[in-house]
């Protein structure tokens, strides 16, 4: 079987509280863009070996056996029986960039395996388990324009799909922003006006001014390329931009395909109508 796992974009991020839990409380629009790993998994020739994954395209951060889809076919292992897998991921979305790839890859994992072997597991259990591997790894399992809250978990489907008609820029500086020490580099706040009610009721030409990243101001700091990238989406007439997630990714929303500065085309890793 070949299955697409997509990317993600965060429209605004809020980080409301940090939990007993140790985790934290999060307010998002997560939206799904339509650019994809390509991920094949097929039954190993041999049955007595351990799931393997052979990794190509972008260089993975890690060891494949460390890899999120290798965790993800443990955990399915522990709900039902299934044969030993070959698994090959071909990344195209970079790794820790803020656009969820590895959370992608292990939902489409666990929804893949479970529809070809006939598993019998419904997405409410399939979250479930996808919340064991990451916090926004459950919105995977449906990819449809969410508004989410508590860890990013909490997923509210949007009523329509407000980006349909725009095109889309998104640009990377191929370095990575340490999520960990975002969050703690972040102080937890309410959002004042709630992402779900400027996304039903306010034009997108007005976000500029109302949606805000949390992670900005350390993200920025870190890199003022980031910060760079967010300016030059505007000067090629985006009527919104932001940074996605911890970052490091831009993305950038247009009414019409813009004609992107070299500052911009150099960063370029897609673009298209959403």
């Amino acid at each position: 079987m070949i299955v697409f796992p997509t990317a993600k974009i965060n429209i605004g991020l809020y980080v409301t509280e940090k939990r007993p839990d140790g985790f934290h409380n999060i307010e998002t629009i997560f939206y799904p863009v339509p650019f994809c790993d390509v991920l094949e998994f097929v039954k190993s020739d041999d049955q007595t070996a351990s799931d393997s994954l052979i990794v190509t395209g972008i260089e993975s951060l890690g060891k494949p056996e460390d890899n999120l889809i290798i965790k993800a076919v443990k955990k399915l292992r522990e709900r039902a029986a299934f044969p030993i897998l070959k698994l090959h991921l071909h990344k195209a979305i970079p790794p820790g960039a803020g656009l969820g790839g590895g959370s992608s890859d292990a939902a489409s994992v666990l929804k893949g395996v479970s529809q070809l072997f006939g598993l019998n597991i419904g997405n409410k259990e399939l979250k479930s388990i996808a919340l064991e591997l990451g916090s926004d790894c459950p919105f995977f399992i449906d990819a449809v324009p969410s508004y989410a809250s508590g860890r990013g978990e909490i997923l509210e489907p949007l009523k329509t799909e407000i980006l349909s008609k725009y095109y889309f820029v998104l640009v990377n500086p191929k370095k990575n922003i340490n999520t960990k020490a975002a969050y703690m580099n972040c102080q937890p706040a309410a959002p004042p006006i709630s992402l779900n009610s400027i996304i039903d009721s306010v034009p997108i030409t007005q976000w500029k001014d109302l949606i805000k990243n949390d992670f900005d101001e350390y993200a920025f700091g870190e890199m003022p390329l980031i910060a760079m990238l967010v300016k030059e989406m505007y000067r090629a007439g985006a009527v919104f931009s932001l940074m996605s997630g911890s970052g490091s990714s831009v993305y950038g929303i247009f009414e019409n395909k813009p004609s992107l500065p070299e500052s911009l085309k150099k960063h370029l890793i897609w673009q298209g109508v959403l």
